[in-house]
């Protein structure tokens, strides 16, 4: 028998452990860019049983209760009771925050006034990727895979969902054995639950109404696909009782679900000036234009810095064999079109403003469902004019 291929991700929900403490650092970011589009952030979170810890760098002129951004934060997860994982409102919270390095400032502030003149916040390599598999130029696993456990906390949230609690995952398996054709293999989904609750229902309601709501949604032409719900057969104890989170531990849900290379930073709790953050979104808005304008059907973007240096050290194109110009074409229109210092990424896509925490939970790469700069197709027009040159 031929062997199949097979390429999967996965996703987890807002209630993970790990989540919960970037969707903390995210929102402790939006307070005080709200009040402060200059703030200095490195914020880190530590969540565990019946205790958060935050820590890092922030320098920053406005004046945030954090303690009480942790537990609202919790209270909106769903997190009210220590049975659940963690009670918001008995929690013990421990601030260790502190102001950012000077070492750092020095490379990294502009001392002109100057905005494109700000140096990166440190070294790095950053990847961006996009292909049209999808009609947000994302892979299909990973954004099925999100789709699955966003439905089941919105349906859990609205009462709908009985017996489910917030912390779940997902793990979507695509056969691209006919590349041409790709199809769901396997669907596995693991979702915390009450403790006195009907199995073979919940089962059936998770297959029937998430599941299959799911993928209809895509233009998938079969139903034969495995199913693995709750494989255990129980998933009662969870959330930071059940595992303890951190900040940053799940950089390949939050981009293209291994699908593409990932440099190794993190994106939640940083401003727009260390470019682990930025110079990623950067690359996915450079390679999804460069895929939308029809150069390519599948492009990946690398991107390194130095820290305190504006330029990139480096940019490098792969097209995977899809391109439809050279890459040498591709690689001139990059540069002639995109600012990909921090100071130009910056304000290209206005990255001082408190929009973080939406992206915290479901991924921050291919998100049609909310507004985001860097998922605009505003380069696509000029882009095609390198098609007839």
């Amino acid at each position: 028998m031929k062997e199949l291929k097979l390429f999967t991700s996965e996703s987890v929900s807002e209630g993970h452990p790990d989540k919960i403490c970037d969707q903390i650092s995210d929102t402790i970011l939006d307070e005080v860019l709200k009040v402060d589009k200059n703030s200095r952030v490195a914020c880190e979170c530590f969540a565990t049983t019946q205790q958060i810890i935050v820590g890092g760098e922030i320098r920053t002129n406005a004046k945030v209760d954090y303690e009480q951004i942790v537990r609202d934060k919790l209270r909106e997860i769903g997190y009210v009771h220590e049975d659940v994982g963690i009670n918001c409102n008995t929690c013990k919270v421990d601030i260790l925050l502190h102001e950012q390095s000077q070492d750092i400032a020095l490379g990294v502030d502009d001392t002109t006034n100057v905005q494109k003149m700000i140096g990166a916040g440190d070294q790095g390599i950053m990847f961006g990727f996009a292909c049209n598999e999808t009609s947000g130029y994302m892979p299909y696993a990973i954004v099925i895979a999100h789709k699955l456990v966003r439905e089941a906390s919105r349906q859990r949230k609205a009462g709908l969902f009985k017996w489910a609690r917030p912390d779940m995952k997902s793990q979507v398996t695509i056969d691209y054995s006919d590349e041409n054709n790709p199809k769901v293999h396997t669907v596995l989904m693991s979702i915390q639950h009450d403790p006195d609750y009907n199995h073979q229902e919940f089962v059936e309601y998770i297959e029937n109404h998430i599941i299959k709501k799911v993928l209809a949604s895509f233009e998938m032409d079969n139903d034969d696909y495995n199913v693995l719900i709750n494989p255990t057969g129980r998933f009662v104890i969870g959330g930071p009782h059940g595992d303890s989170g951190l900040t940053g531990r799940k950089i390949i849900v939050d981009t293209y679900g291994g699908y593409s290379r990932h440099g190794g930073g993190a994106f939640s709790g940083k401003d727009a000036t260390k470019v682990d953050r930025s110079a990623a979104y950067a690359a996915r808005w450079v390679a999804k234009n460069i895929v939308a304008a029809g150069l390519c059907d599948k492009c990946e973007i690398q991107l390194s810095y130095a820290i305190g240096i504006p330029q990139p050290i480096s940019i490098l194109v792969e097209t995977f064999n899809t391109n439809h110009i050279s890459e040498e074409k591709i690689m001139m229109a990059i540069r002639e079109n995109f600012d990909l210092t921090p100071g130009g990424i910056i304000e290209a896509l206005n990255l001082q403003q408190p929009i973080y925490s939406q992206l915290a939970a479901y991924g921050h790469m291919g998100r049609n469902d909310i507004d985001v700069p860097w998922e605009k197709l505003d380069k696509v027009a000029c882009l095609r004019e390198y098609l007839s040159e």
